[in-house]
């Protein structure tokens, strides 16, 4: 591991650009971004995945390790961790093998204090409602109509339902619950916002409930937003660590694709535009998630547009998809596949297919999946970060390089739709619904909504990232099958609705054998943090 010194010095900052975190972390300022961009952007994406992932982080890793190798000026912009599924089922969240971030243990945990300062200025603004609430302060809230949750960066089922403000002098009792701070509104406007006054702005625009008169009430009426500012000033700031092979990573946020909109944060992917040549991002889950989020979201608010795209596969994934463990079962999955890439053909792009290759695949296998792109005309890969690192994704630089163009921004729906068009175009092109159902409850929401001016925002939808719909029993390529819109919510402040379907929770659950039960330190070390 190089000293981050040396990392920032290759990347052209100078000293006053960047503060160090220790030996290996740095935060850099953010006067960079006022000069213009100068790279071209790789989005990282994949098929829908089984549990335990597809490899889509190793994948981006390696291929910025690929570029990096062949003295290519490039960079990653990649989310954070979060420590709920640290101790839960994935474990880690850094890439494995010969392409993963370092210090990696530093990483996952604590990172920087990034979450920490999210979950403060998240549970601060919880705390000055109640606060509010007690000493019955203008504008007088209902306190039936709060809408702002608590937060914390850990799996906890058992909060996703509370009652608050029970015993003496303790506030008003009303029920109440948490969200995991990767689903934190917060997270979303940290993520989104491009400076401090952006994220002023944002921040003093988020609904935290309703006055008596059914007036939204902000944190800029309940003085709340300046502390907050206080809180994530130096959050906003992008990390700066880097790869097993010494290639630059800007890592900063860690929304959830599958409950939030699951892209790293603005700030980090334009500085790593100005930084390098080359910026290779991901979105979480499968295309159908964070990959539209990634442009109908992301892009669309910062003015960004990917110049390639990847697709990750797993020949354990198409079998999952197909049904079996056979060549039959990898044929049949390959449906699955190719939704994706019609999902991609919707933003304007034919994506690059990259085989990330796991011990005991079968060339024959492989062959398959080489043979299927080439009759689809699409540039394929077989890669192999985990075990080969940056050399083992050398036809995946190829392949991204030669397919690197620039396309204007294109995306499913333009602000001027009804929020239920924005649904159903996401629901039709993405998943392949046959159409969308509100329940009543989503539909008098939106209709309130859109009558006080929010109407133009654009859909984050949280979805099961098993399945292309929102069943998670349904593997493969779903038909016929109709898409459940339960509940909506807004967030003014980050500056989108988000709409959930199936039986999808903001606050996950620890599994049965969680990965902290193998969490360890030993001699000093941290052990088991996978």
């Amino acid at each position: 591991m190089k000293p981050i010194a040396a990392i920032a010095e290759r990347l052209g900052l100078s000293s006053s650009e960047w503060s160090p975190y220790g030996h290996h972390k740095a935060k850099l300022e953010l006067g960079r971004l006022a000069a213009a961009p100068r790279g071209k952007l790789v989005l990282v994406s994949a098929v829908t995945p089984t549990p335990a992932g597809e490899g889509k982080t190793t994948t981006s890793i390696g291929l910025g390790q690929a570029l990096h190798r062949r003295g290519e000026s490039a960079i990653l912009a990649l989310r954070e961790p979060s420590v709920g599924p640290c101790f839960g089922v994935k474990g880690g969240g850094t890439g494995g093998g010969q392409s993963q971030l370092v210090p990696s243990d530093d990483i996952n945990l604590h990172f920087n204090g990034d979450f920490h300062a999210i979950s403060a200025a998240h549970n601060l603004l919880a705390a000055m409602v109640d606060g509010h609430l007690h000493f019955k302060s203008a504008p007088r809230m209902d306190a039936r109509k709060v809408v702002w949750k608590r937060v914390m960066d850990m799996n906890d089922r058992s909060l996703r339902e509370i009652v608050v403000g029970m015993g003496d002098g303790n506030g008003v009792v009303r029920s109440a619950s948490f969200d995991i701070t990767a689903a934190s509104e917060v997270m979303a406007i940290l993520c989104l916002s491009r400076d401090l006054a952006d994220l002023r702005a944002r921040l003093g625009r988020i609904i935290v409930g309703y006055d008596e008169d059914k007036n939204p009430v902000t944190p800029d009426q309940l003085g709340a937003t300046g502390a907050m500012m206080a809180l994530l000033k130096d959050a906003l700031l992008p990390n700066l660590v880097q790869s097993v092979e010494g290639a630059p990573a800007l890592v900063h946020g860690g929304p959830f694709a599958n409950i939030a909109h699951g892209c790293n944060s603005v700030v980090a992917t334009s500085m790593g535009l100005r930084l390098a040549d080359w910026v290779v991002t991901e979105a979480g889950f499968a295309f159908d998630l964070g990959g539209e989020k990634f442009f109908d979201i992301k892009c669309a608010s910062a003015g960004l547009a990917p110049s390639a795209v990847v697709l990750v596969a797993t020949i354990r994934a198409l079998k999952h998809h197909g049904g079996g463990d056979d060549s039959a079962a990898l044929v049949r999955g390959l449906a699955n596949l190719e939704k994706h890439v019609e999902s991609v053909g919707c933003f304007g792009h034919r994506p690059v297919i990259a085989l990330n290759r796991r011990l005991g695949d079968l060339d024959s296998d492989a062959a398959v999946l080489r043979s299927w792109a080439s009759e689809a005309g699409l540039r394929f890969a077989d890669s192999n970060p985990y075990g080969a690192g940056g050399e083992g994704c050398s036809e995946l630089a190829d392949a991204v390089m030669a397919s690197a163009k620039d396309v204007p921004l294109k995306t499913l729906y333009q602000p001027s739709d009804s929020p239920l068009a924005k649904i159903e175009a996401i629901a039709k092109n993405m998943y392949g619904a046959e159409g969308v159902v509100l329940s009543r409850t989503a539909e008098r929401k939106l209709a309130d909504w859109t009558k006080r001016g929010f109407g133009h925002l654009p859909i984050c939808m949280a979805k099961t990232s098993a399945s292309l719909s929102d069943d998670p029993t349904l593997v493969g390529r779903p038909r016929g099958f109709t898409l459940n819109v339960r509940d909506v919510e807004l967030s003014a402040g980050a500056g989108f609705f988000v709409a959930l379907t199936g039986d999808i929770v903001r606050m996950p659950g620890l599994p049965a054998v969680p990965q902290a039960k193998h969490i360890d330190v030993i001699d000093g070390q941290i052990t088991g943090l996978r």
